[in-house]
């Protein structure tokens, strides 16, 4: 994985250099995450499972911060592994790698908490002395003898099966270079950028889906009346100086712009904190919830470097190209935020928002209340009596911010609510 780690870095660390994009990366250093952040030097909940959560968000500030899609699959990756090593122990949920011995009289919290350091020492090693001092202060809240000993060694099989289960699974191959195509609706980089990010991260294997089963029907025509009205609309409210968007949209976007798989992670925490949820029930939530973002993940970029959309800075700029006579170019408008880069459709901000929120609906029901801080604009929380209704302001954002057409948004959310009704289903019950 050496090759993918040194991909993965430098990818990262071009986006946090980009001095525009940072409204995001300036609070993730600075606001590393409201009252968790600091977790390995809490009082441990009761619930190891939630605790290593807290510990790998923490970890993944400085490490994976502005590269969301690798966090996605190191989420995925280290909750997997956990729920794999509690269900050698207690067999409640089916395994997600098969071939772990049976070993009932491991200890529970041991198992957690060395599954989870071998994974974020191997995918996040900046990290190692932060993940290290947790996994030191875990293990020695707990009573030697054997019980612990097998938990330890059965939390490093558990992680080691799952890693070597991703060797090859192609994220190695994601971060290429991209060479856009000249012409009339073709994906362009947008400044500040010059590179677009991952463009290979669609072929990366899933972790539950077949990509063919969430495939999308592709961005509007460039000269139909349905995209001249959404250009307008992005054009309007999306613009930096709009006099259309409110101010609850303006904090909207700004509340929303920050990585998808920590902003749901945090959602999940503090609904399972609140809920009391065992280990068993917590690792099992995680790893479906993180597996919906992977997937999410991959088939929408899958989605975005087949179709190679342009975004609608460059669709504004250049609409004397577009063959519609409805539309005008605008040279000087600019968006409220920092358009991503890669191309337009879909959004999977909004992918993976829905993706999120319907394996969390079919967990907990949609009837949950419950508050959100964002890292990419502190001091601001904000209150929901659903995961749909988050999941539909996540998605309405990308408008807000300018930097996604209405079109790429409903089909996120088309692709993402398919996505997350198909993993819920995996990892069931056995007893």
């Amino acid at each position: 994985m050496k090759h993918f780690d040194s991909q993965r870095r430098s990818f990262a660390m071009r986006l946090v250099s980009t001095a525009v994009l940072v409204g995001a990366a300036a609070s993730l250093t600075a606001n590393p995450r409201p009252a968790e952040a600091h977790a390995p030097q809490q009082p441990a909940p009761a619930n190891a499972v939630l605790q290593w959560n807290a510990v790998a968000e923490a970890a993944f500030t400085p490490s994976q911060g502005t590269n969301p899609m690798s966090q996605s699959r190191t989420l995925a990756i280290l909750h997997a592994s956990v729920h794999d090593a509690l269900n050698a122990i207690d067999r409640r949920y089916a395994s997600y790698t098969p071939g772990l011995p049976k070993s009932p009289k491991a200890m529970p919290e041991a198992a957690v908490a060395a599954a989870s350091r071998e994974v974020l020492v191997r995918l996040l090693p900046e990290q190692a002395a932060l993940v290290e001092t947790a996994y030191g202060q875990a293990l020695k809240a707990l009573p030697d003898g054997a019980a612990k000993t097998a938990g330890i060694g059965l939390g490093q099989a558990a992680a080691w099966a799952m890693m070597n289960r991703r060797q090859n699974d192609g994220a190695d191959s994601a971060f290429i270079p991209y060479v856009p195509r000249p012409g009339a609706g073709e994906y362009q980089f947008t400044a500040p950028f010059d590179f677009a990010g991952a463009p290979g991260w669609g072929k990366v294997t899933p972790f539950v889906i077949k990509l063919q089963d969430h495939a999308l029907d592709g961005p509007l025509p460039l000269t139909s009346s349905h995209y001249a009205k959404d250009l307008a609309l992005v054009r309007e409210i999306g613009d930096v100086n709009s006099r259309t968007r409110t101010a609850e949209q303006t904090e909207i976007a700004k509340f929303w712009y920050e990585d998808s798989p920590l902003g749901w992670n945090r959602i999940a925490h503090q609904v399972m904190r609140e809920r009391r949820v065992d280990a068993w029930e917590a690792a099992r939530a995680f790893t479906l919830l993180h597996f919906a973002m992977a997937d999410g993940f991959i088939a929408g970029f899958h989605e975005k470097y087949e179709h190679r959309f342009w975004r609608p800075v460059t669709a504004i700029h250049a609409a004397e190209t577009d063959g519609n006579p409805q539309t005008q170019p605008d040279a000087s408008w600019q968006p409220l935020l920092v358009t991503p880069p890669v191309p337009d459709y879909p959004s999977t901000h909004t992918v993976l928002g829905w993706s999120a929120a319907e394996v969390l609906i079919e967990l907990f029901g949609d009837r949950q209340r419950y508050s959100l801080t964002s890292l990419t604009l502190p001091n601001v929380t904000r209150h929901f009596r659903g995961f749909s209704q988050a999941a539909h302001e996540n998605g309405n954002s990308r408008l807000y911010a300018g930097i996604h057409f209405p079109h790429a948004i409903k089909e996120g959310r088309r692709q993402g609510r398919s996505i997350g009704q198909a993993v819920a289903e995996a990892l069931p019950r056995v007893r």
